[in-house]
């Protein structure tokens, strides 16, 4: 069920089965089938797709395949059972309790939607299909452009490949020789109360929990100014062994006193620093300390003196803000993409909602009107 995808299905990670299975007409798709999660937690049971891919498969027994009369579009329904209103639409029948959410056919089969002729259905699919083109496309850009990022980040933060009018050894130095540490408490002012996410950089914290989590324990948080940095020593997915970011659009902040926190001294180019950290540049050296110890509660077993004791290139001050220069460019071309693509399924969801509920009606040629 972990394939099933709102509105798709992901065939990254699929089990290969023998034909004996697939033959079995209980446990088989083919082109033009709904797929449907009928168990799963609350939030993700109902997610639907619509199979095309031109070979058959076989289901598990949370997946029910839906198969529709001659006269509807599978694709159209797919695509309105998959719509916000259509998830609405369907909570209404979930079964759940605290962990786990159920949706039976005998419920499901009393769900009503607009149905326009099908011609009309077919060119709404075919009007969303050139909208999920565009959206694939963007998408693949922003894939080659992080690629091409990371290629770049390797060449020049690492001093494999140096930018034209620079040359000479760099230097390597631990991190506490070029940063001073930073342990001021809060002064009584009120700030906001921030955490690191691994994604994301800064969040205030009752924005990314729904809630203020610190309690009294924030009179221990260590009140960090703009642009300086800090390190978060818990395991995520993006950064394997802890993350470090500079404090952005805040004067001020409170941030937890389990981060190791930071200030450059003069003489060292902020802009080329955050590339590198960005760039997990650390994560070999982290590696290794993390190897000797145990993670206890998410956070890795990394003491302060050990993370400043890690090692970072020093080239000269104007080739590092050469390298600045060129990673900065490189993340806006991600930026760029990124919006892009927000800006173009925002456009498709808007149309969506239009199309699928009859609001806007599709104008066809003569020939397909009965």
């Amino acid at each position: 069920m972990g394939n099933i995808l709102w509105g798709g299905v992901d065939l990254r990670d699929v089990e290969h089965v023998g034909e004996a299975i697939i033959a079995t007409e209980d446990c088989r798709v083919t082109h033009g089938d709904i797929l449907f999660n009928t168990r799963n937690t609350p939030l993700l049971v109902g997610k639907t797709a619509f199979w095309h891919a031109p070979f058959e498969a076989a289901i598990d027994n949370n997946i029910m395949r839906i198969r529709l009369r001659a006269e509807t579009d599978s694709a159209f329904v797919a695509r309105w059972m998959g719509s916000n209103f259509g998830r609405k639409a369907i909570g209404r029948f979930v079964c759940a309790s605290t962990s786990v959410g159920a949706v039976y056919w005998r419920d499901l089969r009393k769900l009503k939607l607009p149905l326009p002729p099908l011609s009309e259905q077919r060119r709404i699919t075919e009007i969303l299909s050139t909208w999920d083109r565009a959206i694939e496309r963007v998408e693949a850009l922003i894939a080659n452009a992080r690629i091409q990022k990371q290629a770049l980040m390797q060449q020049l933060l690492s001093g494999k490949h140096r930018l034209p009018g620079f040359s000479g050894e760099w230097q390597r130095k631990p991190i506490n020789e070029i940063v001073t540490r930073v342990t001021r408490r809060n002064d009584g002012t009120e700030l906001p109360v921030l955490t690191i996410s691994s994604t994301s950089g800064f969040v205030r914290q009752d924005e990314k929990y729904s809630r203020f989590m610190a309690g009294k324990s924030v009179e221990t948080y260590i009140m960090l100014n703009e642009g300086e940095f800090a390190y978060n020593k818990g395991n995520s997915k993006t950064y394997e062994f802890g993350c470090i970011f500079d404090l952005e659009g805040y004067e001020r902040a409170l941030v937890p006193h389990v981060y190791v926190c930071f200030k450059l001294k003069k003489g060292y180019s902020h802009r080329f620093y955050k590339a590198l950290f960005e760039a997990d540049y650390l994560a070999p050296q982290l590696g290794r300390l993390v190897n000797t110890g145990v993670r206890n509660n998410g956070l890795l077993n990394i003491k302060p003196s050990e993370f400043l004791g890690t090692k970072v290139p020093v080239p000269p001050l104007d080739e590092q803000d050469a390298i600045a220069a060129v990673m900065e460019a490189a993340s806006r071309t991600v930026i760029e993409h990124e919006a892009q693509l927000t800006a173009l399924r925002k456009e498709k969801a808007a149309l969506m909602q239009q199309l699928l509920t009859g609001k806007r009606r599709v104008k066809l040629p003569e020939s397909e009107v009965a």
